[in-house]
């Protein structure tokens, strides 16, 4: 992987060509990011399940959003958020699904008028969704059957360099657009994973029954992309799917992956609006901090939440709780991440969590073996025997809340007879911040309160949530 400075400065070098109106096949959000991101292909309609290309599944469990913001980039979206409008009036949505889950939430919504199904990464870490449309190349090649057609849809609509998304300045880095030849809006986003996507600022519906549908929308709608899925941002960000439409909450329960049935991948549940079972949820407040805080290391877009500790098995790891907190710079925040795949700690968590875990069960540990670059508790043998040797796991939440995570999940299975403990340190992606990712969100209803401010777990079977 090459350094983030190596990154940054290739970005800035795709951002001015592209601002001199040369197509580079750049792109993406997530898990947001205009920015640089390490995104894993990282909310309920028809989620389904599907492995990502050979080279995105290496970095799948790499983070979104957060991942990799430089000082400049977060101080521009703090920035934006400040000048942003107040949201239109709430409208209530209530929309339920089942899915599957592999290494992401993939969701299948109906855009256009008539509705289309798109395929898009639930991502809690992103802010601009978008869309895989069609190019057609030659008649005699039709677009995959998959992409979405502007032409059939009467409620799309382009953006035109007018518009004041587009207005000529210093890029946003939050998303960087750019005027194309054909006096159109266009966007680029790169992730540090190697995952391109560019295209057009567009206009378009959610259309989710004949009698609820959701406004014209800003999305991305990429003509050039690396990945054949598109995003669902759900961040806090001005532009991302919740806020555009108001969203009151929504929640999606992640079943265990490795509880498959006949190669079936298990079945789990999304809400968007009402959850009929919020009453048995335990609620933490989602943290806000002064805006000298923000900068350079914060993202103020991110679900942050207040972690105060780790048990294994019956101990709790000496780790303070401050190591937990974002620092005067930013450093040490928490955040929920659907597009995440493993959870990273800062080092000092990951360094009290990596010795337990070898005094524990050290002589088994795969010697010199690193998965993905982030993962290097792993081990060979018996997934079941070194979850017994390790113990539950217990992430400590405010207000007495807990994520559970049982001995027998507590490994990956990496492939070749491999399985990794599903933490890694954040150093290994360029950040100073702690993710929870969706891998220790398993057989856990998680619900974003927006309209409270608050983030809602519940203990569930999640092949059973709906």
């Amino acid at each position: 992987m090459a350094s983030f400075s190596t990154l940054f400065f290739f970005l800035l070098f795709l951002i001015f060509f592209n601002f001199n109106n040369i197509n580079l096949s750049l792109a993406h959000s997530k898990h947001s990011k205009t920015t640089i991101v390490y995104h894993s292909f990282s909310h309920s309609f028809p989620l389904i399940s599907a492995r990502l290309s050979q080279h995105a599944s290496k970095t799948s469990f790499i983070s979104s959003l957060a991942s990799s913001r430089t000082k400049k980039q977060r101080q521009e979206n703090a920035n934006n958020e400040k000048a942003v409008k107040p949201p239109p009036p709430s409208s209530s949505y209530n929309y339920k699904s089942s899915f599957n889950y592999s290494m992401a939430l993939i969701v299948a919504l109906p855009i256009g008028t008539p509705p289309q199904n798109q395929q898009m990464v639930l991502d809690t870490g992103s802010q601009l969704s978008w869309i895989q449309c069609n190019k057609r190349m030659s008649p005699r090649k039709p677009p995959p059957p998959t992409t979405f057609d502007p032409s059939l849809s009467s409620s799309f609509s382009l953006l035109p360099c007018t518009n004041p998304m587009c207005k000529p300045r210093i890029p946003d880095f939050s998303l960087p657009t750019s005027c194309d030849q054909n006096r159109l809006c266009h966007y680029s986003y790169f992730y540090a994973d190697g995952t391109l996507a560019e295209g057009n600022l567009v206009r378009e519906k959610f259309t989710f029954s004949s009698s609820q549908s959701t406004p014209p929308l800003i999305l991305g709608c990429a003509m050039n992309s690396t990945e054949n899925k598109g995003i669902l941002g759900m961040n806090m960000g001005r532009l991302s799917f919740a806020s555009q439409i108001n969203l009151q909450k929504f929640s999606y329960c992640v079943p265990i992956r490795q509880a498959q049935v006949n190669n079936k991948l298990p079945t789990g549940g999304f809400y968007l609006g009402h959850n009929p079972s919020s009453d048995s949820f335990q609620y933490i407040n989602l943290l806000t901090f002064p805006e000298s805080q923000r900068m350079p290391n914060f993202d103020p877009l991110a679900y942050t939440v207040g972690l105060v500790g780790i048990r294994i098995g019956p101990k709790k790891l000496n780790i303070s709780e401050s190591i937990f907190r974002p620092d005067a710079g930013g450093s040490g925040q928490t955040m929920i991440d659907s597009g995440t795949q493993y959870t990273f700690l800062v080092e000092e968590a990951y360094n009290k969590v990596r010795e337990e875990v070898v005094r524990l069960a050290g002589p088994k540990l795969k010697k010199g073996y690193v998965y993905g670059g982030s993962l290097d508790m792993c081990f060979d043998g018996n997934p079941m025997e070194i979850g017994r040797l390790i113990g539950d796991m217990v992430l400590e939440f405010e207000k007495g809340v807990e994520i559970l995570i049982n001995k027998e999940r507590i490994m990956d299975d990496v492939g070749n007879g491999v399985h990794c403990l599903g933490i890694g340190r954040s150093q290994s992606l360029g950040v100073a911040s702690n993710i929870i990712g969706n891998f220790h969100q398993q057989n856990v209803w998680v619900e974003f309160d927006l309209a409270n401010r608050r983030v809602g777990f519940g203990k569930a079977d999640c092949s059973k949530s709906l």
